[in-house]
């Protein structure tokens, strides 16, 4: 076995103190690194959820042993995010600059920085991932959703955060987050599409693909036929409900599809505008909130899962989900959503509500191709969406770094020597040999 290692994840957000899928992945891998025997601190910002989300969180979620967690609390409510938000900086969060300069960790993996700040990338000098789950480092807005209609084409920052009243980052002129995106060994993009963004927008950052991933223990497949127990078939959404989702496009194709049924599992700041929009039509069904067994239900019976988003998303977790239940999705063209269809051929894309309308009769009046679909997808998972795939790509990762801070401290060790004669070096005879110097370990 491998020696275990010290990982901090550092997020604005982690269950149940989160809204999405960045929070949940966070939680997936902290804890199937601590199954495989590492350990893993989490920090993350309470004040944050609780300015936006009103009220403390709901839900279960256990975590292992080896994992602690660690909530930045600081007493200031809407001043500690609001003063990261405006300044990039971790005001009011002394507790984890100490924590990431003086615990010793072997690997700092930040997530979402928007409400801790750009400059705790500068604390500590463990080997520093950073995930992209959205495209903040590019966007102040994050989702590159410009002027709360339309996708980010051409950069119009000032005047994007002032149409959606956000307060506009003024430290994003000050060249700090250049500064601090150089503290990071090695960024993480969930799709290729989200990795193409951010080198288009003009980072120059080592960027390496690696997708998310959902585990084979969370999942269900055990062959559910498409509608279960329900009188008619149904196609499926779930996700939050923002306009940037699309779902108002699904109310109206359904409008003209009333012989299926669609339901709508989720909640949101746009469900009251949806649900008016949905108004008389019998074969349209909200469900709200559902736990993650209904949810196994809903995904196995379904005829299709179908994610009609109209922004730039970064992966699309939802996808696999569907895969891992042997359901087949219908996505939106757009973003990394027709990258994972195209990479595991068990969907349909579509670009216009005709092609949509086709799509929706074509998986529900071809059971064969849906059930081919279906095997595609869970084949797809099984190959590089699970557990075993994304860890053994994360700690191979981590391992090239671990190995090439090595080679760069020998070498600049070397170099010392060669300058000033002052050191003495014992050569490595082997891999995994050692470099001494008088004075006590040399560090980079």
């Amino acid at each position: 076995m491998e020696k275990p290692l010290k990982f901090c994840m550092v997020s604005t957000f982690y269950p149940p103190y989160n809204f999405g899928g960045d929070g949940m992945h966070i939680y997936r891998l902290s804890n199937e690194l601590a199954r495989r025997g590492h350990s893993v601190d989490v920090f993350h910002c309470e004040d944050s959820f609780l300015f936006l989300n009103g009220k403390p969180p709901t839900g279960d979620f256990p975590n292992h042993e080896r994992v602690r967690v660690y909530p930045l609390r600081s007493g200031k409510g809407m001043l500690s995010p609001l003063a990261s938000q405006q300044t990039g900086v971790p005001f009011f969060k002394g507790s984890l600059k100490a924590a990431l300069e003086g615990n010793g960790y072997d690997v700092i993996h930040f997530n979402n920085m928007s409400l801790i700040g750009i400059k705790a990338l500068s604390y500590g000098s463990a080997i520093k991932l950073y995930t992209t789950h959205e495209h903040w480092l590019v966007c102040p807005m994050h989702v590159l959703w410009k002027f709360d209609r339309e996708v980010c084409t051409k950069p119009s920052c000032t005047m994007c955060q002032l149409a959606g009243k956000r307060p506009v980052q003024l430290w994003r002129q000050t060249g700090l987050m250049e500064r601090m995106l150089k503290h990071v060994d090695c960024f993480l993009s969930p799709s290729r599409f989200t990795l193409n963004k951010h080198l288009e927008r003009g980072l120059d950052i080592p960027i390496r693909h690696l997708p998310y991933f959902l585990p084979k223990q969370n999942t269900r497949n055990g062959g559910i036929s498409p509608s279960g127990s329900r009188e008619r078939p149904y196609f499926l959404f779930v996700g939050r409900l923002e306009y940037i989702k699309g779902v108002h496009n699904l109310i109206e194709a359904f409008r003209l599809a009333p012989q299926y049924d669609l339901l709508i599992a989720g909640d949101g700041v746009y469900r009251k505008e949806l649900e008016r929009q949905a108004a008389g039509l019998q074969n349209i069904e909200f469900l709200g909130r559902m736990t993650q067994e209904h949810l196994s239900e809903l995904y196995g019976s379904a005829i299709a899962v179908i994610v009609p988003s109209i922004c730039y998303e970064t992966f699309g977790i939802i996808i696999i989900e569907a895969f891992s239940h042997k359901t087949p999705v219908i996505v939106n063209d757009l973003g990394a959503l027709p990258e994972v269809v195209e990479d595991s051929n068990g969907g349909l894309t579509y670009r216009t509500q005709g092609e949509l309308l086709d799509a929706i009769r074509t998986i529900a009046t071809n059971s064969e191709l849906r059930d081919t679909l279906g095997r595609n997808g869970y084949s797809a998972y099984i190959k590089y969406w699970n557990e075993e795939p994304h860890l053994d790509q994360y700690l191979k990762i981590v391992r090239e770094l671990q190995d090439r801070r090595r080679a760069d401290g020998q070498a600049e060790t070397r170099k010392h020597v060669s300058r000033t004669g002052s050191l003495i070096i014992r050569e490595p005879s082997s891999v995994g040999g050692e470099v001494s110097a008088p004075g006590g370990a040399f560090k980079r």
